[in-house]
C-alpha cells in the first residue's frame, strides 16, 4: 500500500483534520478539535450526519468511494476515522496524500472479526473459545463443539446487536430452529461462534498512542449491555487493582503490537473465574469512554486529536468518577410509534447531570440519539444518578 511517510513534526492548531465518518463520534471529535483551533472536514454518506453541523466541510460519499476519499485527504493535513467500515481502497487513496491514523493494515485486521480473533490468538492475547464459520453446517458443528451456549457474530459490519445471534439461552427452544435463526442473524455470511462465558463484569480499556510511540492507557471503564447495546458505562471500573493493572497492560501490548497511531478501545470480559478475556477491538473513540470527558483530565476526543496530530498526550488521571447512560430512540417514541419530546428539564434537575444530544432527527428503536452524563463520589453513585435522570425523561 502506497502512503505518505509519517512526519516527525507535530501537526499544530490551524491545520485541518479529516475524519472518515460523521456520526456522533466524529461530531464529538470535531468539537474537541475545534476547541483546540483545528479545522475539520468529514466524509460520510449521510448528508444530515451529526458532524455536519459542527465542521468546516462535509463530503457526501460512501465508505468505498476512493475518489472522494482522496479529495478529503487533499484538503487535510492528517486523516483519522470514527467508524471501521472504510474500504481498503479508500484508506489507500487518502494515505497517498497525507498520513492516515490509524492505518489501513491495522484496520484490515479489525474489520473482519475472524481475522481479529485469529490475530489476537496468534499474538498470545487471552480470548475465549471460538470457531470461525462460513456455512450453516459449520455453525451447527461449532455450537456443538463449544457446548451449546454460544454467541454468533457476523464477520463484518455488525454492531449494537446487529449481525448477532445466540444459541442455547431459551429454555425449550428447538436446537435446529436456534441454529437457523443464528445463521439468518449473521446474514447467512461468514462469522464467528463464541462459547458463552460466565461473567463477573464487562470492561473496556482505551489506549492512545502517537506515531512516535508515546502512549497513555486509561483506567478501565465498567460497561453494562442490554440487548447487545451498551446501556450505561462508568469510569473507573470497580475492579481489583491487580485486574486493573493486567487489563491496562493487555491493552497497551495490543496497541504496541499494532503500532497504533490514534486511539484503540479494547473490550474485555472479566470471567467469574477471575480471568480477563479480550472480546473485541475498536480503533476509534468508544461509547464506553464518553464518560472520560468528565472523569479524566483529558477526554477521549481531545486525546484522539493529540494522538493523530503527534502532540504530547494528555493526562488520563481520574478527576472524579463519572458515568453515562445512552439515550436510544425509544426515549422519543410512544407505544404507538408516534414521537414525543422527552422531559430534558426534569432529567437536568438531578445534581451533576449533563445532556449530550447528537442532532439526529429520526428516532428509531435502538438508535443512539444522545447520552446523559453524571458525576459522583463513586462509580456506582454516578451510574445511579445517570439512571435516575433517564427515568425522569
Amino acid at each position: 500500500m502506497s502512503s505518505v511517510s509519517a512526519t516527525a513534526q507535530p501537526i499544530l492548531p490551524g491545520a485541518t483534520i479529516g475524519i472518515f465518518g460523521g456520526g456522533q463520534l466524529g461530531r464529538m471529535t470535531a468539537m474537541a478539535a475545534r476547541n483546540m483551533g483545528y479545522r475539520i472536514l468529514v466524509l460520510d454518506p449521510d448528508p444530515a450526519c451529526p458532524a455536519r453541523f459542527v465542521v468546516d466541510g462535509c463530503i457526501e460519499a460512501g465508505w468505498d468511494d476512493s475518489r472522494e476519499a482522496a479529495n478529503l485527504a487533499r484538503g487535510c493535513d492528517v486523516v483519522t476515522l470514527e467508524i471501521e467500515q472504510i474500504a481498503p481502497a479508500s484508506m489507500e487513496a487518502a494515505a497517498s496524500y497525507v498520513p492516515v491514523r490509524p492505518g489501513g493494515a491495522m484496520l484490515a485486521v479489525i474489520q473482519d472479526k475472524i481475522e481479529q480473533k485469529n490475530w489476537l490468538k496468534k499474538n498470545g492475547f487471552p480470548v475465549g473459545e471460538f470457531r470461525a464459520v462460513r456455512s450453516l453446517d459449520e455453525l451447527r458443528e461449532a455450537v456443538k463443539e463449544l457446548g451449546g451456549r454460544c454467541f454468533c457474530k457476523g464477520a463484518r459490519g455488525g454492531y449494537d446487536g446487529r449481525g448477532q445471534g445466540k444459541v442455547g439461552f431459551t429454555p425449550g427452544a428447538s436446537f435446529e430452529d436456534e441454529i437457523r435463526g443464528a445463521w439468518e442473524a449473521l446474514g447467512e455470511q461468514p462469522g464467528i461462534v463464541e462459547k458463552a462465558v460466565e461473567l463477573e463484569r464487562e470492561i473496556s480499556v482505551l489506549v492512545a498512542r502517537t506515531p512516535g510511540g508515546k502512549m497513555k492507557v486509561y483506567p478501565p471503564a465498567w460497561n453494562h449491555h442490554e440487548n447487545q447495546i451498551l446501556a450505561w458505562s462508568a469510569i473507573p471500573a470497580p475492579v481489583p487493582r491487580v485486574m486493573e493493572v493486567e487489563a491496562r497492560e493487555i491493552a497497551a501490548e495490543i496497541a504496541d503490537t499494532f503500532q497504533l497511531e490514534g486511539v484503540l478501545a479494547v473490550e474485555m470480559f472479566c470471567s467469574a473465574a477471575g480471568k480477563l478475556l479480550v472480546n473485541e477491538l475498536a480503533p476509534r473513540p468508544h461509547n464506553s469512554y464518553h464518560a472520560s470527558v468528565r472523569a479524566c483530565v483529558t477526554g477521549q476526543f481531545e486525546q484522539l486529536v493529540r494522538a493523530v496530530c503527534d502532540l504530547p498526550l494528555g493526562s488520563v488521571d481520574i478527576v472524579q468518577p463519572a458515568a453515562i447512560v445512552n439515550l436510544l430512540g425509544e426515549v422519543w417514541l410512544n407505544e404507538d410509534g408516534s414521537i414525543r419530546e422527552p422531559r430534558f428539564d426534569a432529567a437536568l434537575s438531578v445534581p451533576g447531570v449533563r445532556l449530550h444530544l447528537y442532532e439526529k432527527h429520526k428516532p428509531r428503536k435502538g438508535r443512539k440519539m444522545g447520552h446523559l452524563s453524571a458525576v459522583g463520589d463513586t462509580p456506582e453513585e454516578a451510574v445511579a444518578l445517570a439512571l435516575r435522570a433517564k427515568e425522569l425523561l
